[in-house]
C-alpha cells in the first residue's frame, strides 16, 4: 500500500534551493566550455598558424577526454563519494581554462582542452547527487533541469563566443570558462553536502578503465579524423579495427572481474541499453545540427546564393532559440515524466528534432526559418535529455547511478563526434566551383545534411517503444516502492 504524499518541509525546500542551482551551474559551465570553440575553429587556425585539419584537434581532444573521464569519474563517485569527484571534475575544467588563457602554443592549447574534458563528469555526478540529496518529489524536476542544462549551455556557448569575439580576442572565451568554473567550484564546495552513499564493497578495476579508454580513444580519433585521413585509409580502418578488438576485450574483462568498472548486466537491461542508443542518436543530431546550421548561416550569400553572410555572433544568435527551447523543456519534461513516465518526452524529443531539421531542408531562405527551427530543435533536445536519466535511474540501483548515467553521457559524446564527422563528410562531398580561393558546399549538400539529421532524430524518437514501461502500481505490488522512493527513483519504473 502506497503512502500518502507528505507536505514539503522547510528543510527540504532549503535543500533544493541550495543544492540544485550549484549543480545546474556546474553543468552549464562544462557545456558552455565544450561548444564555445566550435564556431571559431577557422579563425583559430589562422591565429595559431596551423592547418584546418589540425585545428579540429581542439574539439577531438576535448571529446576524447570527456568520453574517457566521464564514466571513470562517475564510477569513482559511486565508490568514494560524489561531491569530491564533482570538485575534481570542475577542477580539471578550471585548470584547462587557466592553461588556455596563459599559452600561445597550439600544443598546449590541445592539452588545455584535454583537461577541460574532465568537466564531462559533472553530468552523472550531479544526477547522482540529486537522487541522494533532494526530496523524492523534487528528484524528477531536478534531474530534468540538470540534463536539459546541457542543451541550454551548448546554445549559450555559441552566442557567448560571438559576443566576446566582437570586442576581445579568442582568449576571452577561455576567461569565460575560467570564471564559470571557479564560481561553480565555490557553489558546490559550500552548498552541496558530502554524500553518505558510497559503494564500500566495490573496488577499482584498472584493467577495465584502461581498455575502456583504449577503445574509446581509437574510435573517436578514427571518427573525428576520418574526413582528413580518408575513410578507407589504412590509419582510419586500422583504428576502427583496434576499437572493435579492444571493446570486445573490455567486455570480456568486465564480465569476469569481481568489481567491474561497468556492470555489463546492468548495461544490457533494456531500459539502459535502448536509452543509451537514444542518447547516441540524439548526440548525433544535436552536435551535427549545430555545426551545419552555424556554417549555413555564415556562408557568404554573394558567392553561394544561399546563407546569410552572418558573423560568428549573428550565427550564434540564430541558435539562441535552441537554448531557450531547452530551458522550457526542463520543467515541461519533468511534468510529463511525473504524469506519463519518460517515454512521452523522449518520443516528443526525437519527433520535434526531426520536424525542425525537415523544416530547414524545405525552408531556409529567411532568417526566421533558422530561428523557428532552432527553437523547435532546442525544445526537442531538452525533452530528450530530461527523459534519459529518468529511464536509467528507474532501472539501476542508486549505487550504480553514477556509472550508468556516465556511460549514457559517453554515448551522447560519441554520437556527437560521429554526427559532426558525418555532416562534415556530407558538406565536403558536394562542393561548388568559385572564382575565389574558397570551397563552399552546394545547397543540395546542406539539404542532404538536414534530412540526415531529421532521419536520425526520428529513429531516436522510435527507440523508446522498444522499452517496456511498468506501471507504478506494479512496483507497489512488488513491495519495492518505499526503497525506490527513498533512493530518489522515479515513481514510474522501467523494465530492468
Amino acid at each position: 500500500m502506497s503512502e500518502a504524499p507528505q507536505p514539503t518541509t522547510t528543510t527540504e525546500k532549503q535543500s533544493s534551493a541550495r543544492v540544485l542551482p550549484a549543480l545546474i551551474l556546474a553543468m552549464l559551465s562544462f557545456s558552455v566550455v565544450q561548444t564555445a570553440v566550435v564556431p571559431i575553429l577557422p579563425s583559430l587556425a589562422k591565429e595559431l598558424s596551423v592547418s584546418g585539419s589540425s585545428i579540429t584537434w581542439l574539439m577531438t581532444a576535448n571529446l576524447l577526454s570527456a568520453a574517457v573521464l566521464t564514466p571513470l569519474l562517475g564510477r569513482f563517485g559511486d565508490l568514494r563519494g560524489r561531491k569530491p569527484m564533482l570538485l575534481i571534475s570542475l577542477a580539471g575544467l578550471v585548470a584547462g581554462s587557466a592553461l588556455a588563457v596563459s599559452t600561445q602554443s597550439f600544443t598546449w592549447l590541445v592539452v588545455a582542452r584535454v583537461l577541460q574534458g574532465a568537466g564531462g563528469g559533472v553530468l552523472p555526478l550531479a544526477i547522482s547527487i540529486v537522487r541522494d540529496e533532494l526530496p523524492k518529489q523534487k528528484v524528477t524536476g531536478g534531474v530534468a533541469a540538470i540534463s536539459a542544462s546541457m542543451g541550454v549551455g551548448s546554445g549559450l556557448g555559441l552566442v557567448a563566443t560571438g559576443l566576446l569575439l566582437e570586442h576581445w580576442s579568442y582568449k576571452s572565451i577561455f576567461w569565460m570558462g575560467l570564471a564559470f568554473g571557479l564560481l561553480a567550484i565555490a557553489l558546490v564546495a559550500f552548498r552541496v553536502p558530502s554524500d553518505p552513499v558510497t559503494d564500500k564493497e566495490g573496488g577499482a578495476d584498472p584493467l577495465g578503465a584502461i581498455t575502456l579508454a583504449g577503445w574509446l580513444s581509437a574510435l573517436l580519433v578514427a571518427v573525428s579524423q576520418g574526413n582528413h585521413w580518408g575513410w578507407t585509409s589504412t590509419k582510419t580502418l586500422g583504428l576502427f579495427a583496434v576499437a572493435a578488438v579492444v571493446a570486445l576485450l573490455w567486455g570480456v574483462i568486465e564480465v569476469k572481474v569481481k568489481h567491474p568498472l561497468v556492470d555489463m548486466k546492468m548495461m544490457s537491461r533494456p531500459a539502459v541499453a535502448f536509452t543509451n542508443l537514444a542518447g547516441l542518436l540524439i548526440g548525433f543530431g544535436m552536435y551535427g545540427s549545430f555545426m551545419v546550421i552555424s556554417n549555413f548561416a555564415q556562408t557568404p550569400e554573394k558567392f553561394a546564393h544561399y546563407g546569410f553572410t552572418a558573423t560568428v555572433l549573428h550565427a550564434g544568435v540564430m541558435l539562441l532559440p535552441s537554448a531557450l527551447g531547452s530551458m522550457v523543456a526542463a520543467p515541461l519534461g519533468a511534468m510529463l515524466i511525473a504524469r506519463r513516465g519518460p517515454r512521452l518526452p523522449l518520443v516528443l524529443g526525437g519527433v520535434l528534432g526531426a520536424v525542425a531539421m525537415a523544416y530547414l531542408a524545405l525552408r531556409h531562405s529567411h532568417e526566421g526559418d533558422i530561428y523557428l527551427s532552432s527553437a523547435i530543435f532546442g525544445l526537442g533536445i531538452g525533452l530528450a535529455f530530461s527523459a534519459m536519466p529518468a529511464y536509467i535511474n528507474g532501472a539501476v540501483p542508486v549505487e550504480q547511478s553514477g556509472i550508468a548515467n556516465g556511460m549514457n553521457a559517453v554515448l551522447r559524446t560519441v554520437g556527437g563526434a560521429i554526427g559532426t564527422a558525418v555532416m562534415a563528410a556530407i558538406l565536403t562531398g558536394d562542393t561548388m566551383k568559385l572564382p575565389i580561393p574558397i570551397t563552399l558546399p552546394t545547397l543540395d549538400a546542406y539539404k542532404h545534411a538536414f534530412w540526415t539529421a531529421a532521419v536520425v532524430c526520428i529513429v531516436a524518437g522510435a527507440v523508446p517503444f522498444l522499452i517496456r514501461t511498468v506501471r507504478p502500481t506494479t512496483a507497489v505490488a512488488s513491495g519495492n516502492t518505499t526503497a525506490d522512493l527513498s533512493s530518489g527513483r522515479e515513481p514510474v519504473k522501467t523494465d530492468a
